[in-house]
């Protein structure tokens, strides 16, 4: 059902709860004061025939039809079109969770239209009709008390941004593989809600400065001035975190390359003691070599082997290996092979 909360107010009080949009709109016709038509996700000819009621711009009509707008307020006439960008902090998930609230505001009537699962408009509902009073202020107090919810339930969402950073540091610390796509998608979050939150304080600031000029009630003055405190300094904890985020990369970066010199580190030390291992074996390979290769010719029995016949053949072989073999043990060892 789009159709959500639909009420007339007379002085600040509800009057009548007119089940259809057509309803609506003849009873504020006979009883004047101020509808406020809440939609929940509507189809467009919901959305046109508000539109041709309140004689809505087509520009804002598009917008709200089309959706997917960036914050913004625009005037067109007496009537104001706000888009507000709406978040809440998923436990679950561990994710922040973006939506869109289209707000109409004319004398004598405020149309939402609602994209998402917040802000809690019925919690504002019910706030603003317990205080007859600030609902006798019209159409603003309205608008103030949306931005107000919309701020407060900014603020879950950075108490959850902060401890996801909180654990985050604790992962950069215990060689978390996934830490570099969790600051990722992280750093997605906080930008989306650096700018719903300075696009927001953009908002109020534009509230202000037609105060003087429409003529805005002396109170919603001060109560919006509240929620522009309240928003700039969840737009300075927001600019913190991307700060964080920031650090938290490069920090994460640096130690990736110290891991990853460490290991090198071991390889090459890996690879020296495995050379100087290779080269022991070849230098002993070497000595024993020689003595085989004198032992091997001797050992052929050609007939036509004059040193067979020699009485000193025998002797002056072995003390020809063991002078090779000395040979190569003196050179190999003073170029530390051995």
């Amino acid at each position: 059902m789009t159709l959500v909360d639909n009420a007339v107010y007379v002085n600040g009080h509800r009057t009548a709860d007119p089940g259809s949009l057509d309803e609506t709109y003849e009873l504020l016709r006979e009883r004047g004061g101020m509808a406020w038509i809440g939609l929940y996700r509507p189809d467009p000819d919901e959305i046109r025939s508000v539109a041709q009621e309140f004689e809505l711009h087509d520009l804002a009509v598009e917008d709200a039809v089309s959706a997917h707008q960036r914050p913004k307020l625009e005037r067109y006439g007496d009537t104001l079109f706000v888009v507000l960008r709406p978040a809440r902090y998923l436990d679950a998930a561990e994710k922040v969770e973006f939506g869109e609230l289209h707000v109409f505001l004319g004398k004598e009537f405020v149309v939402t239209i609602r994209h998402a699962e917040s802000p809690d408009l019925g919690h504002v509902r019910r706030r603003l009709e317990e205080n007859p009073r600030l609902l006798c202020m019209g159409p603003e107090a309205i608008l103030y008390a949306i931005l107000d919810q919309v701020v407060d339930e900014y603020a879950p969402v950075v108490s959850g941004l902060e401890n996801d950073i909180d654990e985050i540091e604790d992962q950069l610390f215990n060689e978390d593989a996934t830490v570099s796509r969790r600051i990722y998608e992280l750093s997605g979050e906080v930008i989306e809600m650096q700018r719903a939150a300075h696009s927001l304080a953009g908002i109020v600031r534009s509230l202000q400065d037609g105060f003087d000029k429409y003529g805005v009630d002396v109170e919603l003055q001060r109560n919006l001035r509240d929620v522009l405190d309240h928003i700039l300094r969840i737009a300075d904890r927001v600019d913190s975190f991307r700060a964080l985020l920031q650090s938290a990369l490069t920090v994460n970066s640096t130690l990736v390359a110290q891991r990853q010199n460490e290991e090198m580190r071991r390889l090459t030390e890996t690879s020296l003691a495995q050379n100087e291992e290779v080269k022991k074996i070849s230098a002993w390979a070497a000595i024993l070599f020689a003595p085989t290769l004198v032992a091997s010719i001797y050992g052929m029995n050609f007939r036509h082997m004059p040193e067979l016949h020699w009485q000193v053949g025998y002797p002056l072989a072995i003390l020809l290996m063991i002078a090779l073999s000395v040979t190569l043990y003196v050179i190999f060892k003073r170029r530390q092979w051995l």
